[in-house]
Parts: structure tokens; C-alpha cells; sequence
């Protein structure tokens, strides 16, 4: 299984996933008459980022990790996000920006040298960047948002983080 099929599809699902929680979030707080937005400055430990942060995390880690995996830059999209909305925006940009990467573009990718910024000149291949990394990271802060949404109150369980399935029906 190429990085492509490794990393492409799970980062759209669980995106999609972080999505609808955020819109579950909103109609959550609607039903119980508070404003949604104090949920964007919720935070598990008091240095831990707050959920607005975990969003923008998950979003990041998804680029960079789809762009250097593919030898390209990632755009850049700065923190600015203050409301629901705008974090929202925030996943659709993402999401549509994954959508832009092919399977050819991963070729090699195992192999190629993965250099962020903040390895300061060392680098890790492709492979282990996506296993030690990019991965974990983008499941790191998916996590926490989920996890911050539900003390919160946000009526979620496991089938809303897991989502959707490729369930076939039985032979």
C-alpha cells in the first residue's frame, strides 16, 4: 500500500469526521442555550492549546504532511481563525486541498527526504516521517478536539469518531 492511500484518505475522513463534530458542537449548544463560539477556547489542561488550536493542528499536520510526501510546498494559512465558521472554512480549505493530490505524486515517496523546518536541516524518510509523525500528530490533535468537544457535553461516542466505513456486504 503506497503513503498516498496511508495518509490521503484517512486524513479526508477524519477531517470530515472533526467537521461534523463541530456541527454537532453548534446544534449541542443551540439545544442547551449557550453561545458555541466559548467552545473554540475550551481546553483539556490549562498547557494544553485550546480547541480552536487542536482544529488549526489537525489541518496543518494534514497539509504538510500530503505536500511533502509529494515534493511540493504547502500553502501557507495563517491562525487567524476566531469563530466556528471560520475553523470550519479552515477544514474545507484542507479538505479541499487534499482532494488536489494524486497517487502518482506519491511515488517514491517512502524513499524521499522529509525535511520540515523544525528538524533544523536533518531530515526523515517519507516512511518514517508518516509512522512516527505525521500520523500520530494528526491523530494526536484530532483526538484532544473530540475529546474537548465531549467534556464539554457535545453528545458524541466512538461511531462519530470513527465514521463512516467500507463495510461489503457478506458473500
Amino acid at each position: 500500500m503506497s503513503l498516498y492511500h496511508v495518509t490521503i484518505p484517512t486524513f479526508t475522513k477524519m477531517l470530515t469526521n472533526l467537521d461534523h463534530w463541530l456541527e454537532a458542537a453548534v446544534a449541542s449548544a443551540d439545544q442547551r442555550k449557550f453561545d458555541p463560539e466559548v467552545l473554540l477556547g475550551m481546553r483539556l489542561a490549562p498547557d494544553m492549546f485550546p480547541l480552536v488550536k487542536q482544529v488549526q493542528g489537525a489541518c496543518d499536520a494534514a497539509k504538510f504532511a500530503a505536500a511533502y510526501l509529494a515534493g511540493q510546498t504547502a500553502p501557507s494559512h495563517p491562525d487567524t481563525e476566531q469563530t466556528l465558521p471560520e475553523i470550519r472554512a479552515r477544514i474545507q480549505t484542507c479538505l479541499a486541498y487534499l482532494g488536489t493530490f494524486s497517487e502518482d505524486q506519491f511515488a517514491g515517496a517512502e524513499e524521499r527526504r522529509v525535511a520540515p523546518a523544525w528538524l533544523k536541516g536533518r531530515w526523515v524518510l517519507g516512511q518514517d516521517y508518516v509512522g512516527e509523525v505525521a500520523l500520530p500528530n494528526f491523530m494526536f490533535h484530532l483526538t484532544i478536539a473530540y475529546a474537548i468537544l465531549r467534556h464539554a457535553g457535545v453528545p458524541l461516542g466512538k461511531s462519530d469518531f470513527i465514521g463512516s466505513m467500507s463495510v461489503k456486504d457478506s458473500v
